[in-house]
C-alpha cells in the first residue's frame, strides 16, 4: 500500500499529515514552524536602509534592500520544507505527495523542491488552510486521493 503525506504550509508553519486509505481521515505526525514568518518586515530588520553619499552637490541616497525580508524569511522556510520532504523522500517515508499552500508560497515551494520529490505531486491546492482542523482540511480534498503519477 503507498504512503501518501498531506504538506499543509504557509511561510510560518508546516503540517504533515498521513491518510491510512485513499479514503480515510487526516492525522497530523509532524509540524515545522518558522516563527519570522509572521514577523511584520520592519521587526526583521534592524536598521533602515543605509546611506550613500551623492556627488558634489552632497545630495544622499536611500540604498533600497534587495529582497523584501518577509520574502526572504518565506523562501529560507520554503527550503527548509524542500529539504525535510528530500530527506523523508530518500528515507521511503513516503510514496506520494499532497501540498496544500497558499498561493506565493507554494510557488516557493515548487522553486525549491528536487524534482525527484516533485515527481510524487499527486494534487496541489492553492490555498491557506494551514491553521484548519484535520476535519476542515480533508474536506478541502477530494473524496479519493490521487495516486502520483511518476
Amino acid at each position: 500500500m503507498e504512503k501518501t503525506w498531506i504538506l499543509v504550509a504557509d511561510s510560518s508553519r508546516a503540517r504533515i499529515f498521513t491518510a491510512k486509505t485513499p479514503t480515510s481521515p487526516l492525522n497530523e505526525i509532524q509540524t515545522l514552524t518558522h516563527p519570522e514568518g509572521r514577523l511584520h518586515a520592519q521587526n526583521l530588520t534592524t536598521d533602515l536602509p543605509g546611506r550613500q553619499a551623492g556627488n558634489a552637490n552632497h545630495s544622499h541616497h536611500a540604498l533600497s534592500i534587495k529582497t523584501d525580508p518577509k520574502k526572504q524569511e518565506a523562501i529560507v522556510f520554503a527550503k527548509h520544507i524542500s529539504q525535510q520532504l528530500d530527506a523523508a523522500r530518500k528515507n521511503h517515508s513516503y510514496d506520494q505527495l499532497v501540498i496544500i499552500a497558499e498561493p506565493a508560497f507554494l510557488g516557493l515551494l515548487r522553486e525549491h523542491m528536487s524534482t525527484t520529490t516533485a515527481k510524487l505531486i499527486s494534487l496541489e491546492l492553492n490555498k491557506n488552510l494551514s491553521k484548519q482542523g484535520p476535519d476542515i482540511i480533508r474536506q478541502h480534498l477530494p473524496d479519493i486521493l490521487p495516486k502520483a503519477t511518476q
